[in-house]
């Protein structure tokens, strides 16, 4: 029997990190050099989920944006989730984060959703207030990442994994 299938589509700004984490979720690695992302790159991973179920994820990497102009609306056509990110270090990508949510949920409006707040790493230069990520929390997943060092990536998809599945 083969693992169902499940696009989920990364959304955010210009480097936060997400083709970091998709690297790192998928293949465990982490490369430095900051490299932008055109258009949009497919990944995909098979996994168990906390529950023991095999799911797979088709990852798509949507070039990091501020706004969902008809082409980032394509791209998140038949998405079943959206992984947030934003930077830590970078209030202001929060917002854009959470804007791209409010726009995608036209288009979506049943897809699983969770916040990623990346660059753990970096924590002591971090922007975003703890009491601004308790409040998410009230009405979202939230997740603290780091591509570099790997925390919280597999959580944070693990929970995705959790609301899929049955």
């Amino acid at each position: 029997m083969s693992a169902p299938a499940f696009k989920v589509c990364m959304l955010g700004d210009f480097g936060v990190g997400k083709t970091s984490l998709v690297a790192r979720f998928v293949r465990s690695t982490f490369a430095p050099k900051y490299l932008t992302t055109v258009g949009v790159k497919v990944d995909s991973k098979e996994m168990l989920s906390p529950q023991g179920a095999p799911i797979k994820f088709v990852v798509w990497d949507i070039a990091g944006r501020s706004a969902l102009d008809a082409l980032g609306a394509n791209y998140l056509r038949g998405a079943s989730a959206l992984l947030l990110v934003a930077d830590g270090t970078r209030e202001h990508s929060l917002s854009v984060a959470l804007n791209l949510l409010m726009q995608s949920r036209t288009a979506l409006p049943d897809a699983v959703v969770a916040l990623a707040v990346n660059k753990l790493d970096l924590v002591e230069r971090w922007e975003v207030a703890p009491t601004t990520l308790a409040e998410i929390r009230r009405s979202l997943p939230v997740f603290e990442t780091s591509a570099l060092s790997g925390d919280g990536v597999e959580a944070a998809f693990a929970e995705l994994a959790t609301r899929l599945l049955p």
